[in-house]
Parts: C-alpha cells; structure tokens; sequence
C-alpha cells in the first residue's frame, strides 16, 4: 500500500511504522550541533559589507551600551536587542564583530563586546574575556564579582519559550493520522481514562499491526483526534494539527490467539409442519478461529488523560536545536491560521501561532517576519450612504518561525503591542 507525507516527492511503499519514523525524519529542524552548523552566503555577505561600513547611529538602540560582558542566560536576541533596534537584525550585529566572530552560532559567556562610533556610524567590537570554560571570572567595577561561566555557546531565545513545542505540535495528512495505531482498550476495564503509569491496548491497521522487533520504535507520542488547519484566505485545508497528550512505551506488540469458538445448543422447542429436529451438536463441531491480540503500552506521561481512539506516532529523536534570526530572502505574504492551545483566541508574547507558510514556500527556522493587526472593517459614520470601509492594517510586532511543516509553520510571538488573533498578516520585516 503507497502512503505519502509531508515533504515527500514520491509516494513510498512502507509499512506504517518506518512510514512514520521516516515522516519524523524528514523534519528540518536545523539541529546540528552550533560548532558545525554552516553560515548562509547571505548571513555572510551582510557581515562582511557591515563589517567595513558599520552601521548608521540611527539604526542602534536608543540606550544602546558603551561595552557589555556577555554572561550566563543571555541570548542572541536580547544581546542584539541591546545594541540594535531591531533585535532580529543579528548578521548585522554579528558583522560589527567579523574579526572576532567568526561564527554566529558561537557566542559565549565571557565575550565583551564594546561599541564604537566613528562620524555616524557604529562599530561593534569583540574581545574574549577569558576561554568560555566553566570557572572563569569576570571582574567589572565598580567592585569584583565572581561568576561561573557556562562553556556552551548562546541560545537565540530561552530554550523553555519553545521546548515544549518542539515536538508536541504535529501536522500531518488526514489518511496518515487515521491509519495511526490506536488505543482500543485500557487494562482497568473499569475505567475510560488512563494517565502516568497506567497500561492501555493498542492496535494498528490490519496491513500493518503494531510490532516489537529490533529497529521498530518503541517509545510513542500520543495524539488526540486531529484538527484541521484551515488557511483564512483560501478556506483550504493546509493539514491536520493531533492534539498532544502525552507518552507511552510499547510493551508487548501484537500477536494472534487460537480460540476454541463452543458449539451452540439452542435449538426451537417444536419443529415446525413438516421440519426434524436436527442433532444436538458435539464437541467435534466446535469451531477454531484466530483472534486478534492489541499490543500493550504503558503510559510514562500525561499531559491529558488519555482514553480509546487516541493515536500513537514515534517519538522522534531529541534534537539540539538553535536558531539565528534573520530576515527572509524571498517576498513573504502569510497569515494567522490558528493560535496554539485549547480553546485560545488571542496570542500575546512568549506564545504561539500558526501560519499558513511552509517549507514549500521557502520558510525556514529563524525567519522573522512582522505582524500586521487586521484593520477592521467599519461603516463610515460621517455621510449619509454609511460606505464600509476597511482600516489600515497596523504594525503589532514581531515573529519568529521555529517549526516549518509542508504548508504551515509554528511561530514564536517575540514582540506584540496588541493581541494577535486568526487572520492577521505576517510579512517581510522593515
């Protein structure tokens, strides 16, 4: 049986298991280690003309520091944000710096930074403050103060705004989502609900069943029924959104039972005109029939309680991942297709939004993009016609994408000044 998912140029004939793995697999999610993770030709080509021009006084931020000693649990956008207005403009940053910065995946505590102006333009000057190796000490007056510096390099953003995200957000095809293995009955018949540490049964479709063999995942996600993504320009369906509600681990998979179906002895009292009783079945006529026996999970965590007709997909391997923010290269036109969460009508900072842009339209991790609150659409009080019309789209703040799917991106609300709701713009920062 051919199956396709998101990302595919072919159809694949697999089973449903390494079909799944394979989906997972297939995800950019940029999670190469920092130290080897390549600089684009265009992060590059910034820097280096930035690198010999600066940039304008106008372009820093308004209390923009003399020097700064990068410490543990800054990041690349507040650091940024310190020195520019923009904080997204980080190649730029990173160009004030190319002779010390080489990379701008690595920034490490201990690393000051000095900021120069020359006519009306900005330098920004890099000096390490020791190795980046833990124990280092970092002397600043007006007294000394020690501090133990981390040996990893700068995150972009906090790790814990999108940790959460990172894997429990999946958008899939409807025909894959159905054909997930599926929780068909719990241990404890008594109850409908299961959560950490409980025991649920699970089957897979009939061509493909849910197996414990070498090289076949083990450790699932459980989803619940999924929900469709649908673009508010077009009313197409973009995908399918499973609702995450936690992890299970396969335990037994599954097998077949020989039963020994019993004779029936029911037989009508009297026969009707003209009929015979037959003779009362024997135990030769007992009848062998294979029956099905679901795979057995235990669930290792809950974020919900989980019950029959959720659906389990591998967990995928755990990435590092780090993202730079910079500006798309290509014109971008998205929209808001849904804000993240149950029941969520509104985003606001630190949450999460999806968009109706993919990698299909050449959407990647650490685009940033701005957001336009949509402008109503009001009647015009002051003639007598009352024409509609429709207010300007306004500026609301910023974005930044940190999961591309197929047709739809999860994006991190970095800057808002007013709610961010379904159907508002995402277009190429200014």
């Amino acid at each position: 049986m051919k199956h396709t998912f998101p990302g595919a140029t072919r159809a694949l004939t697999v089973p449903l298991g390494l079909l799944v793995a394979a989906m997972f697999a297939a995800l950019p999610a940029q999670a190469q280690p920092a130290s080897q993770r390549p600089v684009s030709p265009q992060q590059r080509a910034t820097a280096q003309q930035v690198a010999s021009a600066g940039v304008p006084l106008s372009a820093l931020a308004r209390n923009a520091p003399e020097e700064y000693t990068v410490r543990r649990g800054d990041t690349l956008w507040g650091i940024s944000g310190k020195f520019l207005k923009s904080a997204w403009r980080w190649p730029e940053l990173w160009g004030m710096n190319l002779q010390d910065i080489r990379n701008p995946h690595l920034i490490y505590p201990g690393q000051q930074l000095y900021l120069e102006r020359v006519g009306d333009r900005a330098f920004l000057r890099a000096r390490r403050g020791g190795d980046g190796q833990e124990g280092n000490t970092v002397r600043v007056s007006p007294r000394n103060r020690v501090e133990m510096l981390g040996n990893g390099p700068l995150p972009t953003l906090q790790p814990h705004l999108i940790e959460p995200f990172l894997t429990e957000p999946l958008v899939v095809d409807d025909d894959t989502f159905k054909r997930a293995p599926r929780i068909v009955a719990l241990a404890d018949r008594d109850r409908v609900l299961v959560g950490k540490g409980d025991r649920a049964y699970v089957r897979g479709p009939a061509d493909a069943p849910l197996l414990m063999a070498p090289g076949l995942p083990t450790d699932f996600r459980v989803f619940r029924t999924a929900k469709p993504l649908k673009d508010p320009v077009s009313g197409e369906i973009l995908g399918y959104e499973g609702q995450y509600v936690g992890q299970a681990q396969l335990a037994r998979g599954e097998s077949e039972s020989e039963e020994v179906l019993a004779p029936s002895y029911d037989q009508p009292r009297t026969p009707a005109a003209g009929e015979r009783f037959s003779e009362p079945p024997t135990a030769a006529d007992a009848r062998r029939n294979l029956l099905p026996v679901p795979a057995t999970v235990d669930v290792v965590s809950s974020k919900e309680e989980m019950r029959a007709g959720d659906r389990l997909l591998p967990e995928p391997p755990r990435e590092y991942r780090n993202y730079v923010p910079h500006a798309p290269d290509m014109p971008v036109d998205a929209r808001v297709v849904a804000i993240y969460g149950n029941s969520v009508r509104f985003a606001g900072q630190n949450q999460i939004v999806v968009i109706n842009k993919g990698l299909r339209d050449g959407v990647e991790n650490g685009h940033v993009l701005s957001m336009l609150s949509t402008g109503p659409h009001l009647a015009d009080k002051t003639e007598r016609g009352r024409t509609l019309m429709k207010l300007p789209d306004e500026r609301n703040g910023v974005a930044m994408v940190f999961r591309p799917f197929d047709r739809v991106s999860y994006v991190l609300v970095m800057e808002a000044a007013t709610p961010v709701q379904v159907g508002d713009k995402l277009t190429n920062p200014r």
